[in-house]
């Protein structure tokens, strides 16, 4: 039997092209100007999301916003994302496919509505942590009012099936600072394994410039889009990605082939431990 060699085919299968969205396809204007990124003069911004009272909150480059657009038209765009369920509404792009949110959580089908097998097992894995999921959040509610504190602290609750009722679920835990002192969050995050017993059994940290993240172990990207390509996506059409954040490289990882920006969190770690030419 001889090899064929490559021959062209007129007939394109559709890549899937798995995308974190936050600092990959968009960013803040405090971010374009940190990063100095490129074609992002104020005429060429294009506005990608919206905060709470609907005014622009982030921008895609005009080369971003070419990227995003050649996805959209070659690609079969999924969606892997911390969103939750409220936050990706305040994100104005097209979406037409999978969405993986609130860190893999949560599954969207196609058609916008939760992936029943996939909620269920979040909501066994999340259940028996409930308890200290809240004495966390207390901490942190009571520690957030106290007179000088620069924390901003909000829980992420999402609602689960289980048997004939939905259940509200605390997911996982954020924390910002007030003025962005990364270290304060990094400090903090250091002392977390003192306050729940078996911290470190039960529960992961993901922190990223001004975001501490306080995950139970099932919830990951990883294990969200290792379900989708297991059980939902078509294991003969090749599959991409990208991602910013450390936390983005392990469901990269499950890809045929996987990059990042040339900023972030991601890149800076590679930069860090390469030789300059």
């Amino acid at each position: 039997m001889t090899t064929p060699f490559f021959q062209p085919n007129a007939n394109i299968v559709k890549p899937y092209a798995l995308m974190d969205l936050d600092d990959t396809l968009f960013q803040t204007q405090r971010k374009i100007d940190a990063w100095n990124l490129p074609t992002t003069e104020p005429e060429q911004l294009v506005c990608a999301t919206v905060n709470k009272q609907d005014e622009p909150l982030s921008f895609m480059s005009q080369r971003q916003a070419a990227l995003f657009n050649w996805l959209l038209a070659s690609t079969e765009l999924v969606v892997v994302t911390a969103r939750d369920r409220s936050e990706i509404k305040r994100v104005k792009l097209p979406f037409d496919s999978w969405q993986v949110l609130t860190h893999g959580a949560i599954i969207l089908s196609k058609d916008g509505k939760l992936q029943a097998q996939w909620q269920q097992h979040m909501y066994d894995e999340l259940a028996p942590l409930q308890d200290k999921l809240n004495q966390l959040s207390q901490v942190f509610a009571n520690y957030s009012k106290s007179d000088g504190s620069q924390l901003v602290f909000t829980p992420h609750i999402d609602s689960f099936h289980n048997g004939s009722v939905d259940e509200e679920l605390t997911i996982y835990l954020a924390i910002k600072h007030a003025h962005k002192n990364h270290q304060a969050l990094i400090d903090l995050a250091e002392k977390l394994p003192s306050l729940v017993r078996d911290f470190d059994q039960d529960f992961y940290v993901h922190v990223n410039a001004n975001n501490l993240a306080i995950l139970p172990r099932a919830v990951h990207k990883h294990h969200a889009v290792k379900f989708l390509l297991d059980h939902h996506l078509d294991s003969q059409r090749p599959s991409f990605g990208f991602g910013d954040s450390l936390a983005d490289l392990p469901f990269l990882q499950l890809l045929d082939w996987y990059g990042m920006p040339n900023h972030g969190q991601l890149h800076s770690q590679l930069q860090s431990q390469l030789q300059p030419l």
